[in-house]
Formats: structure tokens, sequence, C-alpha cells
């Protein structure tokens, strides 16, 4: 139990550069400058692992993150400065097997179901925050300390003053239940009595990826000593696209690409669920509780334009016995989702980042 020991903007980032207003702003090294949000998906991360390793291959230099569950998982290892061809040979040497680390007797469907009764989940987490920590240690950069403290943000321009929810170059999402809301960590670790900077990055992550019934929920300490239950943040948002944007008329000095596990879809965002009785009508509550926040996002900022879509729909979440075959399928799709978003396809237009600001971002739309 995590105990006493910043909605982050920007990308779309920050202040305009004046002299070139629709540019990506270069890092130091030459590249050019992104932020990211990362859906979740359970098991799918070398999906996004692999667009991520063609994001790499054309230039681009990862600012901040945002992410959920897997997205969360993604976003640890790129911020710990592990290259994204070295994060694909992670995920595909790991064994999702271990992380069903519940009691012996969960191998049952008794099991697993007295496992909910009395825990709240089948599978502990135990393994997957040992896993990540090993991860972090063995791959990422040799200051690596393992706290948000190691991922403090800064900005290109050294005179812009941040505010706190500005301080860190990854958010993870948290869903609350106790609270009945989203945490965006680390900004919002002073709720349970911690300095932001001194959270532990698996802390946070481990509290994202707690798929509700398949694992525990993460339980904290809030400022007032009481219990707080945190689950998988995509029960409230999956895909945290506006995190990083500015308010509308700033334009921004670099592009925030999204990267989603589903299949761009054809009318709008949403996800038409097929009706034929208690079961399918619960599903599609849930279906439509759970994105009504991402797509309301999606549709008032325009963000289609800049998303990459995966389709991961062949693969489960859970599906913890991944093949080689299902290793091959979902990141050959995250690379080829990728290649088409960058170089454009028969029925999308090529990414061109001034044309987006133009469209989208422009303090003058007309």
């Amino acid at each position: 139990m995590v105990t006493a020991q910043p909605s982050p903007s920007g990308p779309h980032g920050s202040a305009p550069d004046e002299s070139r207003p629709h540019r990506s702003a270069p890092d130091d090294g030459g590249a050019q400058r992104i932020d990211l949000v990362l859906e979740g998906g359970g098991v799918k991360g070398i999906a996004l692992a692999g667009a991520l390793e063609v994001l790499e291959e054309r230039g681009y230099s990862v600012n901040r993150v945002a992410g959920s569950s897997a997205g969360a998982i993604a976003g640890a290892l790129i911020t710990a400065g592990i290259p994204a061809s070295t994060m694909v040979q992670i995920l595909r040497e790991t064994d999702y097997r271990r992380f069903q680390d519940g009691p012996f007797w969960t191998r049952f469907l008794l099991g697993k179901a007295i496992s909910i009764l009395l825990h709240n989940g089948v599978y502990r987490g135990k393994y997957l925050t040992s896993w990540l920590t090993q991860q972090l240690q063995a791959h990422g950069d040799r200051e690596w300390t393992g706290t948000f403290a190691d991922l403090l943000y800064r900005d290109p321009d050294p005179e812009r003053e941040l505010p706190p929810s500005q301080l860190f170059r990854l958010v993870i999402t948290a869903s609350d239940l106790s609270a009945g809301r989203l945490r965006f960590l680390p900004r919002d670790a002073e709720a349970f009595g911690i300095d932001p900077s001194q959270l532990r990055v698996v802390d946070a992550v481990r509290a994202s990826v707690s798929i509700p019934l398949v694992f525990r929920p993460a339980k904290w300490k809030n400022a007032f000593g009481r219990t707080a239950w945190l689950v998988d943040g995509g029960l409230l948002s999956n895909f945290p696209v506006s995190v990083f944007d500015l308010p509308a008329g700033q334009s921004p000095r670099w592009p925030t690409f999204g990267i989603k596990l589903s299949a761009r879809p054809e009318a709008d965002f949403g996800i038409a669920n097929r009706i034929t009785g208690p079961l399918s009508f619960g599903k599609a509550v849930l279906d439509t509780v759970t994105g009504f926040h991402d797509r309301l996002h999606i549709d008032a900022s325009h963000s289609l334009a800049r998303t990459i879509f995966i389709d991961t729909a062949a693969v489960r979440p859970t599906k913890f016995d991944l093949s080689e075959a299902d290793h091959d399928l979902l990141y050959e799709s995250g690379r080829q989702a990728a290649t088409d978003f960058l170089d454009g396809t028969e029925t999308r237009e090529p990414w061109d980042f001034e044309r987006y600001v133009a469209r989208y971002r422009s303090p003058d739309p007309s």
C-alpha cells in the first residue's frame, strides 16, 4: 500500500515560437520534438512499441508522454531513456503469463471467483511491478532512481515559467474509485499525501494497469488517512488525448501524436454496439461509459488528424499467453499504422504539421 513518504497542458506543449510559428521544435540533437498520448490495451503494448520505433527511425524525439495501462508502461520505458528498438526486444521477450500471479487456486474458475470476492481482483500485480522495475534499472538512464524526480520537465525555452501541472515528462492516469474521479499522476500525488517528485514511477504504473476484476486494485492512503482504491485509468479515460493541449487559439511549437489501439473509425469515434440481450446490453453500457470521456475530447479537438490508429482487434487485452504470431501481428500492425500515418494512404493525407496547425490550431481559423 502506498502511503505518504500536476491537468498537464502543452504540445501542443508551450507558448508559440514567433519566429517559426508552425514548425516542430528540434531538440538538442536536431530531432523533431513530439509529445505522445498512448492508449491502454492490456498485453498489446508491443503494437505501441512498433509505432514508436517508426517515429524514432523518422527522426522524432519524444518530449513528454501521457498514458494509461499499457500506455503507462510504454511511457515509463520511453521517458526512462529506453530506445523504441530496445522496448520492442523487451516486450517480445516478456512472458506475460507470469503477470498472472494469483494464488495457485486462481488457475480454476471457482478460484478466480473467490479471489474477486475476497480481493476485488484475481492477480496480485506484484510480478508486473518487479518486472517493470527490473527493465527500468537494466535499460534506463544510469542516473535513474525510480521516482518522478528523474522525470522533471525542462522546457526548451529557459525563460518559460512552468505551472505545477507541467513539471514532469510522464503523466499516468488512474481511476480513483473512492473519489469517483480520474487522477493524473504524479500531479495528483498530493491528494495522497505524497510529494509528486517522490512518487515511484512503478507505483503509478501499477495503479494504472489494474484492470478491474483482473488485477487487484492498488490501495493507497489519501491525505486524510483513508484507503483509496485505484484501478485502470482506462475506466474513465483510456486515451487522454488533450492532456498536453494549449487553450484554443494558441499555436503549438510541436505536435502531439496520439497512438490508439483500435482501427480508425469511418464515421465517428464511437463504437457500434449490437444489443441482442442482457449481456450485450450490459457490455454496451460499459463501453459507452468508459468511452464517452475520450470521444468528447477527440470530437472537440479534431484529434483524429493527429492520431495513429492501430488495428489490434484480433488480440484480447488479457490474452496473457501471446503466441509468436500474436507478437508479430501486433508489432507489424504498429509499424504499418505509423508508416501510413506519416506517409499517407489512398484515403488519408500524409502528416504535415504546418497543415494541421493551419486547420485546427491557428489563432484565426478563417
